[in-house]
């Protein structure tokens, strides 16, 4: 397995027999230069989408024509795309699962919002949500923006999720003090990768308040592009 940072909170991960784009984000993120655009989307098997806000869909119409991959997401914001012109969208809702050649992903809740804009302000996309996404013996928590919430206790211990990706920037969702808390009291991670963070001033610019925090777990701090080889 390979998990790749394309910076911000866009991950591209391969698993088994898929190449799965969580909330990619391209023209204009300040982390992924355009050489990387193309190598991005190269073989996407499927998108994966955690709610609306610009830097997670901006995007999501040209990638998913360029890749001809299915998108999935919360329904709501499926059905919104679906109108303006993206095909094969999947809509489904927190708890249910969908399988994406031989990986499966269960969406599960976030604590966030989620909006996309229109005419006279925000347009609301029903509720932002993260995936467990289960393949070659592992489960991911991929966390989208989200701050700790009391249902991470039983997505942790019902899903047993041994990798993390957590959006961990501060400002917008979890900081890193928030994520090392959240991971230790909730989860059993073996691994966690970072997200959400670095793009901004506003944002966290080190891992290493996580890094401190977790000890015991091996925290990888992402470099774009890099392959992280689970």
């Amino acid at each position: 397995m390979n998990i790749i940072w394309l910076g911000h909170g866009s991950f591209r991960i391969e698993i088994e027999d898929q190449v799965l784009l969580i909330d990619p984000w391209l023209s204009g993120n300040p982390m992924l230069d355009d050489e990387y655009h193309a190598p991005a989307l190269e073989g996407v098997t499927q998108i994966l989408i955690t709610h609306g806000h610009f830097d997670h869909t901006q995007d999501l119409a040209m990638v998913a024509e360029k890749t001809s991959a299915p998108v999935a997401g919360m329904v709501e914001l499926m059905g919104y795309f679906e109108n303006k012109g993206v095909k094969n969208t999947i809509g489904f809702n927190k708890g249910g699962t969908i399988t994406c050649g031989k990986v499966a992903v269960t969406m599960v809740p976030a604590s966030h919002s989620s909006s996309v804009n229109g005419e006279a302000g925000p347009i609301y996309m029903g509720a932002e949500i993260g995936f467990m996404i289960a393949g070659e013996g592992h489960v991911i928590y991929v966390s989208g923006d989200t701050g700790i919430m009391a249902d991470m206790e039983w997505m942790g211990d019902y899903h047993k999720p041994d990798i993390g990706i957590l959006s961990a920037g501060g400002h917008y969702t979890m900081d890193m003090a928030q994520a090392a808390y959240a991971s230790k009291k909730y989860f059993d991670f073996k691994t966690v990768i970072p997200g959400h963070y670095k793009t901004f001033p506003a944002l966290e610019q080190s891992a290493q308040v996580l890094i401190d925090g977790l000890p015991s777990v091996n925290v990888v701090e992402p470099e774009v592009m890099k392959p992280i080889l689970i």
